[in-house]
């Protein structure tokens, strides 16, 4: 994929196979529902979807491998068998990755940035397919306990340009590597405004795209009176709108259907304007 020449932001959508997610956890742990799910955001215009079968949400406790192979690969499985959309698998575990590529999935998401296990790299490498490194201080049962930093976007930027190194020592393709600045993944509500009123810098300074994870996060919730999760969608939308105007390659939603509808009219409205200058 080129995740450099749009003229909008992808849309990724989430489908995520595990009882404890922190939005939709338990809605989909259902196989035959997490495909019908992945199917019904592709029908809603997703060019991406992104499975994943281990929560990362804070305070969440890590899964064994054959449970989230279970819960993940039925799904990627059924999902190639009705669709040519590119799937992402989203794990830290190396050898989740390498079968869930072997049966389809075309992208690895990792919230470990290639750290959660000494062959990530070289696998990696092996696997040969895009790849995105996402920013996280601590790990989740823990990283929200009490995040701090002395500039959270140099040391995300260095961070991030530490792994991209070690990617590219190992072997992986320049071409094959994202990177996301994981809102919400050991950052107080300020670090994360830094970070989303800089994702265009980030994307400069690296000299990768950026994906932006932030839909229905706890942020949103922290910047209106405490709203629910399943009540986030204006604030998911104007995140998606910075990520927009600040030309990031990728967004990585729940709601499909009313990003894409969001892009599109953002994309015309820009488009006129363009036209008229």
């Amino acid at each position: 994929m080129n995740f450099r020449s749009s003229d909008r932001p992808l849309v990724c959508g989430i489908v995520n196979v595990t009882p404890d997610s922190f939005s939709d956890g338990g809605r989909y742990v259902d196989p035959d529902l997490a495909i019908k799910h992945a199917l019904t955001l592709i029908g809603q215009g997703a060019d991406i979807v992104d499975i994943g079968g281990e929560s990362t949400r804070p305070g969440s406790l890590p899964v064994c491998k054959a449970e989230e192979l279970s819960r993940v690969l039925p799904v990627i499985t059924a999902i190639r068998q009705q669709s040519e959309v590119p799937i992402s698998i989203d794990t830290m575990k190396p050898q989740v990755a390498e079968q869930a590529i072997a049966i389809g999935a075309d992208i690895w998401n990792d919230v470990s940035a290639l750290r959660h296990d000494t062959t990530s790299l070289n696998v990696a490498a092996e696997l040969g397919c895009p790849m995105v490194l996402m920013h996280m201080q601590g790990e989740p049962k823990t990283m929200q306990n009490a995040p701090a930093y002395k500039d959270v976007f140099c040391e995300v930027l260095d961070f991030l340009q530490s792994r991209i190194d070690a990617a590219l020592q190992a072997g992986v393709a320049k071409k094959n590597i994202l990177v996301d600045p994981g809102i919400g993944f050991g950052k107080t509500l300020q670090d994360n405004l830094e970070l989303l009123a800089n994702l265009d810098k980030l994307q400069q300074q690296t000299d990768f795209p950026v994906m932006l994870g932030a839909s229905r996060k706890r942020m949103i919730g922290e910047l209106d009176f405490s709203a629910p999760t399943d009540d986030r969608l204006g604030g998911s939308l104007a995140l998606v709108a910075a990520a927009y105007y600040q030309e990031i390659a990728m967004v990585r939603v729940h709601d499909v259907r009313e990003t894409v509808q969001m892009l599109r009219v953002l994309k015309a409205v820009d488009s006129q304007g363009k036209t008229d200058e």
